[in-house]
């Protein structure tokens, strides 16, 4: 499976943001990839207002999504990326969607909220209550995943078990003291817990980090974009992946079974 990851910085404008969306969707279908991963929250962001993604947010039937949709009526390209989903007045949820054919196939609402490093996310957006759906693209099982979560590895083992072989993880990373080498250090590890492929499309605006990554299930980065806005590739390989489970299966040699892992 062709896979590519768009990383860009998100502006105050959602009009803006959406006609970046959907370019990186038509460069994409028009190499060939079967499925793009954009970052987290592209409705809107603003270094100087930190609630304005949740002050933007949208409905599900508005025009930031239908164009998108709209945009994937022709093709097979699955999109994945999270939006700020209106909820309660004043609030909203930060809101996976996976668009293909015309349509939401799947979505899914951040479980783990950011309240970490003197941020809280939880302030005025909603959290998730149940785990995301594993998805096929491309013959693939793909797992969703949104920025947090990639540091609760019992998450991704969730969807691993629940058949998973590619994990995706749109994602805004925020800049500070080695949080590179944590959000490189993370992808990793998740990808060696798991044996999955991972693809994560971070932002890359002046508080985030971008670096978006494609890791195979050994760990290794097999694509990656620095600072800048970039649209990367990588070949997501089914005989690797047989290949890497079964020399290293840990699914199968755990020894413990949890009943409950979150």
């Amino acid at each position: 499976m062709k896979v590519a990851v768009g990383q860009f910085a998100v502006s105050k404008d959602w009009q803006e943001n959406v006609q970046t969306c959907l370019g990186f969707m038509a460069q994409a279908n028009g190499a060939g990839a079967q499925l793009l991963v954009l970052p987290e929250a592209v409705l809107a962001r603003d270094d100087n207002d930190p609630d304005l993604s949740v002050k933007s947010a949208q409905t599900m039937n508005e025009a930031f999504i239908e164009q998108l949709c709209e945009q994937s009526r022709d093709d097979q390209l699955t999109t994945i990326l999270t939006l700020h989903i209106k909820t309660t007045p004043g609030r909203a949820a930060n809101t996976l969607l996976a668009i293909r054919g015309g349509e939401v196939i799947a979505r899914y609402k951040k479980l783990h909220l950011y309240d970490a490093f003197n941020v809280q996310e939880s302030r005025l957006v909603d959290a998730g209550e149940s785990l995301p759906p594993v998805i096929e693209i491309a013959g693939f099982k793909v797992g969703l995943m949104t920025c947090y979560d990639v540091r609760f590895p019992e998450m991704a083992l969730s969807l691993a078990l629940a058949g998973a072989e590619v994990l995706v993880l749109p994602a805004a990373w925020l800049r500070g003291p080695n949080k590179e080498m944590h959000w490189s250090t993370l992808l990793a590890a998740r990808a060696l817990d798991t044996t999955c492929y991972v693809v994560a499309a971070g932002e890359c605006g002046n508080k985030n980090i971008g670096h978006s990554q494609v890791v195979d299930p050994l760990g290794v980065v097999i694509a990656a974009a620095n600072l800048q806005p970039t649209l990367i590739y990588a070949e997501l390989e089914r005989q690797h992946l047989a290949n890497v489970r079964a020399m290293l299966p840990v699914l199968k040699n755990r020894r413990f079974a949890y009943p409950q892992l979150l």
